[in-house]
């Protein structure tokens, strides 16, 4: 950590210098100084998911309902200091998008009529867990990057890249609502 950068760490109110921890002020917290943005809605739903987490949060038990269950024992990786001896949220997250990006990849070469040029396609999603470089902003933050593998047609990796929901939902944000149950 360099001595000039100051980094806000999550569920806490102490900034970590490479001098010391000191206390943060409430207002370099504040919600509103949030840059806000639109976002994308749905008007109707084809498909639902619901998982649930329990436990100790990333080190806890996620389950999934539907058609085929799963259930996942969670696990800090090694990297953020924990023993690396299950599945961690930035690995489910790159799994999905990597799975959602290959098939609009397809639609996209199908929409073309270039169906050939994505058959062999390989999707790899890279997802990087890291402080955001926003100072006002506490907690975590992600970076992603899609390789596509198998596929030079730029035309049809931005059609997918433009079709696809994990693409969508992070270049345009995505309706969330919590609820207390």
């Amino acid at each position: 950590m360099h001595a000039s950068r100051t980094v806000l760490r999550p569920l806490s109110h102490r900034i970590l210098t490479g001098s010391g921890v000191r206390h943060a002020p409430a207002s370099s917290m504040n919600p509103a100084t949030v840059q806000k943005r639109s976002i994308l809605t749905i008007k109707d739903h084809v498909y639902f998911s619901k998982a649930t987490a329990e436990g100790a949060g990333r080190t806890g038990v996620v389950k999934s309902n539907g058609d085929s269950p799963l259930e996942l024992r969670m696990a800090m990786p090694k990297s953020a200091g924990g023993k690396g001896d299950g599945q961690n949220p930035e690995q489910l997250f790159a799994m999905g998008y990597s799975a959602c990006f290959l098939g609009a990849l397809q639609l996209a070469a199908a929409r073309a009529d270039k169906m050939e040029l994505a058959e062999s396609a390989k999707v790899t999603a890279n997802v990087f867990l890291g402080h955001p470089s926003e100072p006002d902003i506490d907690g975590f933050g992600l970076r992603v990057e899609i390789n596509v593998e198998g596929c030079n047609d730029d035309e049809i990796i931005t059609a997918a890249h433009e079709f696809c929901p994990y693409s969508r939902m992070l270049a345009h944000g995505a309706e969330v609502t919590i609820a207390k149950v």
